[in-house]
């Protein structure tokens, strides 16, 4: 490989690690890239799923609210209940097309973060209900609850929103199109 092939790699690479080669930068560069996409697919898709079945029922959302006794009135629990499906929406639409993606993978983030604790919470209180994240909701047998799983799951996208914050530009996203 010749010394202005290296150079010609170095300027279209966004990551300069000056122990890599060119081909393996590059390579490095591209495998991190569809990690990158992937991540943001699956959370962006998630949230579309989870915000969509529950935008048709925006009672049942609420009272999916309401289960986990954390909301200091049923009004905040009311409006939580309604706006979360649409947010859930927007950010994963904003995911899967790649735009504004740092910012959206940061309250998808965050979702993930409340979406946790709020498990946790019903899961230490001893309460026993759906936890209403693709819709449904509200007090189920105790025998009947998931906490574990759902955390785990929670868990898995939170680092997956975490890998898009740092990695925010990946293949197919509008970001780098139209903020290069």
């Amino acid at each position: 490989m010749t010394s202005s092939h290296v150079g010609a790699s170095d300027t279209g690479s966004r990551h300069h690690d000056p122990l890599l080669p060119g081909a393996h930068r590059e390579r490095l560069t591209t495998i991190l890239d569809v990690v990158g996409l992937v991540a943001r697919l699956i959370l962006g898709v998630v949230l579309v799923w989870a915000g969509a079945s529950k935008i048709t029922d925006l009672q049942s959302s609420v009272r999916a609210v309401l289960g986990y006794q954390l909301m200091p009135s049923y009004s905040v629990a009311h409006l939580v209940g309604t706006v979360l499906p649409v947010v859930e929406i927007l950010v994963g639409v904003l995911l899967i097309i790649g735009l504004f993606t740092r910012a959206a993978a940061v309250v998808g983030g965050l979702l993930m973060v409340a979406f946790i604790i709020g498990i946790a919470s019903v899961w230490a209180r001893g309460i026993s209900i759906d936890c209403g994240c693709f819709g449904g909701g509200g007090t189920i047998k105790p025998g009947e609850t998931h906490y574990l799983r759902e955390i785990l799951r929670d868990t898995g996208l939170l680092i997956c929103a975490a890998w898009v914050v740092w990695r925010a530009r990946t293949f197919l996203g509008l970001d780098q199109r139209l903020f290069p």
